[in-house]
């Protein structure tokens, strides 16, 4: 295992033309890092990056092709030899600039305007890329369906091993308690993206590209004084529909919130039209995406799979309870999501 200590920060930083006045770790795991590189000309951010070379390679010609269609993305600085990253026994570090500005707030109706538009101007943008022949893209496009459907078989697996022999304790007997309305949810979702609707639009994907961020949310976004927005973490870059990050977006937004809105879902779907409108097929498929429980779902992993190991016994009954409760919250929803649809570009 490799520490921080010793990590090769100054071998790593020599390859740039810059001055070094002090180093700051932000975050470390074995795998990555992120440390705010102070210089005689302003803070930069030095990455540890956890994909392999050729996966990087395929983000930055992503970052790279965003940022040329408007998007602000912290601009990669290049080493002496011109080179995107350093790379030292085997993992890569990437030096950028550091944006300036705070994160933007669900709560305050004039960012959450910019954030819903920003997404779907970062959507638009995405339009036109396409992975290098050399560099191993991330790709969940057209690949949904079977994802899902796995995910759900593995939670019902553990669904009938506790209905038979209850051995999660308080855990089980919610699971036992909930699942079946979960399972057929999920099993209502899947029927509807195996329809024509998300065929068509992996379709058009595959011909005119596109990217998914897989984290747009509040704190990787950075609010500047003159409104402008810089996305951060785009170490996760995927190539997919545009519903990906939206119902991830919505997911954590209403999470935060404590349950589902209707009123905040159409504000976000209208403001969100102006910048990339969608069809009312694509739209549909966002709402099957939304029926999906991703999060109950991913709760019961977390649990049974044990993927936390600072979480003791309460905390993932604390979860699993809190994701049940809010679950229920979108009925309502998807009741009248057809309704939510927006109708006009020029909202």
């Amino acid at each position: 295992m490799v520490s921080i200590a010793k990590e090769p920060l100054e071998i790593v930083l020599s390859n740039y033309n810059i001055t070094v006045t002090k180093i700051r770790n932000e975050s470390y795991k074995e795998k990555k890092g992120v440390w705010w590189i102070h210089t005689s000309e302003g803070f930069k951010i030095l990455k540890k990056i956890s994909n392999s070379e050729d996966t990087l390679k395929y983000i930055i010609s992503a970052v790279n092709h965003l940022r040329s269609k408007g998007i602000n993305i912290p601009k990669i600085i290049k080493t002496k030899n011109d080179n995107d990253y350093v790379l030292i026994n085997g993992s890569c570090y990437v030096l950028s600039d550091a944006a300036n500005g705070k994160n933007p707030s669900y709560d305050n109706s004039r960012e959450f305007k910019i954030i819903s538009k920003e997404l779907a101007r970062f959507h638009n943008a995405s339009k036109g890329f396409f992975p290098l022949e050399n560099t191993k893209p991330k790709i969940h496009l057209g690949k949904w369906v079977d994802d899902y459907q796995k995910q759900l078989e593995d939670m019902n697996s553990f669904y009938k091993r506790d209905f038979k022999n209850n051995q999660s304790g308080e855990i089980g007997n919610l699971i036992i308690k909930e699942f079946p309305s979960i399972y057929k949810r999920g099993e209502n979702a899947l029927l509807g993206l195996n329809r024509e609707d998300y065929k068509i639009w992996v379709e058009k994907t595959q011909k005119t590209g596109g990217l998914c961020h897989q984290d747009f949310a509040a704190g990787n976004l950075l609010l500047t004084s003159e409104d402008e927005v810089f996305i951060l973490d785009t170490d996760s870059l995927t190539i997919d529909i545009p519903a990906r990050d939206i119902r991830k977006l919505l997911n954590k937004m209403m999470k935060k919130k404590g349950s589902w809105n209707l009123e905040v879902i159409k504000t976000f779907m209208n403001y969100y039209q102006l910048e990339n409108p969608l069809s009312h097929s694509e739209w549909m498929v966002v709402k099957y995406d939304l029926m999906f429980p991703h999060l109950f779902l991913g709760a019961m992993n977390k649990f049974y799979y044990q993927r936390d190991k600072e979480w003791n016994y309460q905390k993932y009954l604390s979860r699993i309870k809190e994701m049940s409760a809010f679950e229920k919250t979108l009925s309502p929803v998807l009741d009248k999501f057809e309704s939510l649809i927006p109708t006009r570009k020029d909202m």
